[in-house]
């Protein structure tokens, strides 16, 4: 994008001046939180003083239908979008009508999706992470608009807000990547102030975001001065239009001042020194001021803009002082969006229904919504195209819905994960796969950060749906990169929901469940049941249920139960276990013929506690079992719970068994048996609980 296309352009004096009197806001907010400190710093906050001119300049130009993904100093952003003084300060001071998140999170952490503005999802603190969430949107947008599912005529673009210094981060590399490979509307723009809080550029980075994102073929760029608000409106009119007509993506990189801390916690005075000087020379705010005067503004109409901008603030300070603190008792509200799933519906087993595998299940189940939802798309590594996934559990699905709705990705699990949050923010529903359980890991940051924290901090305005699928567990020599366990580490999240079903029929009424449910959900899928062909896994093969066939989440399943006689007699326990502990438990009861109750959980959370609490009080023994290794596992927290809930009904203490705690699962067979749970293992656990 040349240079050229930037020539000066004659602007409105109306928009000049309301673009003064914002900026004006801006730093007249600043100054009064740091008049303010004792009050204003009780929570840390950041400001925009520097950045207000690229800020207003972005902002006045997006419409109502665009969608913006900011970070924690663009207070100006937020003006020149129409919000007010007092909702800002509302949040700065954790108060109860925080129109973004009720007092939940930072000042500068904006959620909003309210009529006439740009929606603006919940994200993270955005040092970074929020570029792959913000293309996420712009690529639900790209395949809403390509099936001719987007509302409206007119076509949206995303902003994407960005400090230079988070333009390090592999994250952002991965969106960049999306971006120019899917063609996709999106600005990213990049305010450079040449700190990262007392880091400076050289000390962060080998080449500026400009000179980065000319590795990115495809990406066009522009620079511009940020603190200058004609440049700035001229550059960002032009990414904004190239973004909205051509639909591809741009970079606009835009050299700011940094004029006040980093943030509230981390004050300026602490090590600026003379820099602080330097970057006041390019101060935004007097050269707006000449900039009306040369345009034929009179000095007193100039003040009186001043003037309006100090006594809006002023007032509004005092309003937001008074304002009402939450209620202490809705803080655990909006965890979760209520799911429209409460009943098991459709038929289970049909008459004359054949028999079916897990992974056939699972493959039928994304059929039927592909089939069923237009908005639902399917993505991942090796799902798309001739493959259709290691496992062949995508198989022909590409071939029959099409490239744009079942396609392979990169190996990026960030984005892969993180992308879902922003197509749910535009109305898309993703299926996305990890290609196995090792390898979520670079995803858990968006997991954690962006999926698991929106529905909570957003007060239940962006939940996110979000499917992900995750083949896992170990058999047969998988190896250390192929057979691991992750649940336990999944459930510390909180935010998110966990499946894992152990038969063909759960897998499809779960799947269907979880596609439908507007909260994220991760659906474990145990490699070793796909295909039945395990040594007694068989019962993993069931009568297939129709396409209507849903299970809702949290439902544990008694899939075998005790005589009453044995039971009668103080001869009983029970075993609480899911995926492949199912089938260990199973073969290892024959060993006790009619002692044994098994507890497939299905959900690891929602857990249907009250189901296992009432199992092991039934039987006064229990087994909690699992593939994971066990120290500070989830199966030993179960335990743990059970045995100070149950502790009156119980006959002996709760037992527990897992794998051995080792850091990974060896690739030799006879290792990894040695150090997995085998019907063995678990044949001698019952009979030490049941002699006890």
């Amino acid at each position: 994008m040349s240079q050229q296309t930037l020539e000066a352009t004659k602007l409105d004096l109306e928009l000049l001046k309301k673009a003064y009197r914002l900026m004006l806001t801006a730093k007249t907010m600043a100054d009064t939180y740091e008049e303010n400190k004792a009050i204003c710093s009780k929570y840390v906050h950041s400001t925009s003083r520097g950045h207000e001119a690229i800020q207003l300049a972005a902002a006045l130009q997006l419409k109502p239908y665009d969608y913006a993904a900011l970070y924690y100093r663009d207070d100006s952003m937020l003006l020149g979008m129409g919000l007010q003084p007092y909702e800002l300060m509302l949040q700065l001071m954790a108060k109860a009508d925080d129109p973004f998140s009720g007092g939940r999170t930072y000042y500068g952490h904006p959620s909003l999706r309210r009529e006439g503005f740009p929606t603006i999802p919940h994200q993270s603190s955005a040092t970074g992470m929020q570029a792959i969430p913000a293309t996420g949107m712009a690529h639900g947008l790209a395949y809403l608009e390509g099936q001719g599912l987007l509302k409206g005529e007119e076509k949206p673009v995303v902003l994407c807000s960005l400090g230079d210094g988070s333009v390090t981060e592999g994250e952002v590399a991965e969106a960049f990547q999306m971006a120019v490979l899917k063609g996709l509307p999106i600005i990213y723009l990049v305010q450079d102030n040449d700190w990262g809080i007392s880091a400076t550029g050289r000390e962060m980075r080998a080449m500026d975001a400009f000179e980065y994102a000319a590795g990115f073929k495809g990406l066009e760029r522009l620079r511009v001065n940020g603190s200058d608000f004609e440049e700035s409106y001229e550059g960002m009119r032009v990414a904004i239009e190239y973004a909205r007509k051509v639909r591809r993506p741009v970079l606009v990189h835009a050299k700011v001042p940094l004029l006040g801390h980093h943030t509230s916690g981390v004050r300026r005075e602490w090590y600026r020194g003379e820099n602080l000087q330097q970057h006041s020379v390019e101060d935004p705010i007097p050269k707006m001021r000449e900039l009306l005067l040369g345009a034929g503004l009179e000095v007193d109409e100039v003040k009186l803009l001043e003037q309006e901008a100090m006594r809006t603030v002023a007032n509004d300070y005092e309003r937001a002082l008074n304002a009402l603190s939450p209620d202490p008792a809705t803080f655990n509200t909006h965890e979760f969006a209520p799911t429209p799933v409460t009943e098991e519906q459709g038929e289970r087993s049909p008459k004359g229904a054949d028999k079916t595998i897990m992974v056939d299940a699972a493959l039928h189940a994304v059929d039927d919504i592909l089939r069923t939802y237009p908005e639902a798309l399917f993505y991942g590594q090796d799902v798309g195209g001739e493959l259709g996934g290691v496992f062949r559990e995508a198989a022909l699905l590409a071939k029959k819905y099409g490239d744009a709705r079942v396609f392979n990705t990169p190996i990026q699990e960030a984005y892969i994960v993180g992308s879902t949050a922003g197509m749910s923010a535009v109305g898309a529903k993703a299926i996305v796969e990890i290609q196995f359980a090792d390898y979520i890991w670079p995803g858990i940051n968006q997991l954690v950060e962006e999926l698991s924290k929106s529905c909570y901090l957003s007060m239940g305005k962006f939940p996110i749906q979000s499917l992900i699928r995750v083949p896992i567990g170990a058999y047969g020599g998988g190896g250390p990169y192929h057979s691991g366990s992750i649940e336990s580490t999944l459930l510390n999240i909180r935010g998110i929901k966990v499946v894992f079903p152990s038969n063909a029929a759960d897998m499809k009424g779960l799947m269907k469940a979880a596609f439908l449910d507007p909260n994220p959900v991760v659906m474990l899928e145990h490699k070793g049941l796909y295909w039945s062909k395990v040594p007694g896994t068989e019962d993993a093969k069931t009568v297939e249920p129709d396409e209507n066939y849903i299970l809702p989440l949290g439902k544990a399943n008694i899939v075998q139960q005790a005589d009453e006689q044995e039971m009668r007699r103080g001869n009983s326990m029970t075993v609480i276990t899911y995926g492949m502990g199912v089938y260990w438990a199973k073969t290892a009861s024959k060993q006790f013929p009619g002692s044994i109750e098994i507890v497939d959980l299905r959900t690891l959370n929602p857990l249907d506690y009250e189901a296992v609490r009432a199992s092991v009080e039934l039987h006064g023994k229990a087994l909690v079992l699992t593939e994971e290794p066990l120290l500070n596992s989830f199966a030993e927290s179960l335990a743990g719970r059970l045995s100070k809930d149950c502790f009156q009904k119980l006959d002996a203490p709760i037992h527990t068994l897992g794998a051995a705690n080792l850091p990974a699962v060896p690739l030799n067979v006879e290792l990894e048996k040695m150090m997995l749970p085998n019907p063995d293992k678990v044949a001698a656990q019952m009979e030490e609980l049941l002699s006890y």
